[in-house]
């Protein structure tokens, strides 16, 4: 006699659920409109829809739509942790969806958002990275297994060992959607009579940033910034590399307050460079921190939409430069076989939203 979860019909077996190829997308309110990017530069991912309401007491009223058409998918959730209040609202949807069988759950977070509070350097002090490590790692699992937990630039690489086994911290980089501008710029800058391009020298605030993303640019000279004690005061000092002539970019993982990077633009002005560039995945401008930047040394402030609020501040405003994250996501999302099973002209990326059936 066949036991249950092997039996000969398994289509009616209770404990049995098909996988499927198919990929749903749940966003939080605020990744919306980057869910649907994504989707749109996708063959075979499928937007969900999730109502973020609340209560009258001002607790979150949250209902997931056609959970039962999650059973046996591969379920990404993209969330954005810009407040406390948006932790809660958002964990408490990741903690139910396992019981709707997905075969698999996937979390992008965009920005870890408290990766600078990653260490204790005075007894007392809370490591919040480690608490919300802690948190994301106590999410139920799955059939398909430990989930993936897609970050982009977290602020330091060592956080990946907060985390819990039941969670894989998957640690990417925005640094390719530069690359891809400079590629632009370059091919633009092309002179017919000499036959050059213009280059790009790739500048780093301090050493750490060096450290970080130098690998990422083996075909750019480099620049390293550092902070140096004169008198009372620390001031900004080229440590390697020089900047007369060339054009730089400066390069980090996020923009705070902006005081230092901006000290760092008008060093490398001051030193010769044509123009100066910026370039950071997360710009988190508390109290809109980025009106700093406004007719300063910058020719252009590239960053991501990883920070959506901050996103809408930044319209129409120069120097900045809103890059999508959605087509680093969408790769990341695409599962191997699908380019070949479905064809571009039924699920192109042309086509509108794909919403789930």
């Amino acid at each position: 006699m066949p036991t249950r979860g092997t039996g000969a019909n398994p289509q009616t077996d209770l404990f049995y659920v098909k996988p499927t190829s198919r990929q749903v997308l749940l966003c939080a309110p605020q990744t919306q409109k980057l869910g649907e990017s994504v989707v749109q530069h996708t063959r075979g991912v499928f937007l969900g829809n999730v109502t973020w309401a609340k209560f009258p007491d001002g607790f979150p009223n949250i209902f997931v739509h056609d959970v039962d058409k999650l059973k046996g998918c591969h379920v990404t959730f993209l969330a954005c942790f810009d407040s406390a209040g948006a932790i809660f609202e958002q964990m408490s949807v990741l903690c139910s969806l396992p019981q709707y069988a997905p075969h698999s759950i996937k979390i992008v977070l965009p920005f870890f958002p408290v990766g600078t509070m990653e260490r204790v350097d005075i007894e007392g002090e809370i490591a919040t990275a480690r608490t919300l490590a802690r948190i994301l790692s106590n999410v139920p699992p799955c059939r398909g297994g430990p989930m993936d937990l897609l970050i982009f630039d977290i602020h330091a690489l060592q956080e990946r060992f907060y985390f819990g086994d039941s969670v894989v911290p998957v640690l990417e980089s925005a640094v390719p959607l530069l690359l891809r501008k400079l590629e632009v710029l370059t091919a633009q800058t092309f002179d017919l009579e000499t036959k050059e391009y213009q280059h790009f020298t790739i500048a780093f605030p301090d050493e750490g940033a060096y450290m970080r993303y130098h690998s990422m640019f083996p075909e750019h000279e480099t620049i390293i910034c550092a902070k140096v004690r004169q008198g009372t005061k620390r001031i900004i000092k080229v440590k390697e590399g020089e900047a007369a002539g060339r054009h730089c970019v400066l390069v980090d993982d996020l923009i705070q307050s902006g005081g230092t990077l901006l000290e760092c633009g008008k060093m490398l002005k001051g030193m010769g460079a044509v123009q100066v560039y910026a370039f950071c995945t997360h710009g988190v401008f508390p109290n809109k921190a980025w009106k700093k930047f406004v007719g300063g040394p910058f020719k252009t402030v590239w960053v991501t939409d990883s920070c959506p609020k901050q996103t809408e501040d930044l319209k129409g405003v120069e120097p900045f430069e809103v890059l999508s994250l959605a087509p680093l996501i969408a790769d990341l999302l695409e599962m191997p076989g699908q380019t070949e099973n479905i064809k571009r002209g039924a699920h192109g990326a042309g086509e509108g939203l794909r919403r789930m059936p």
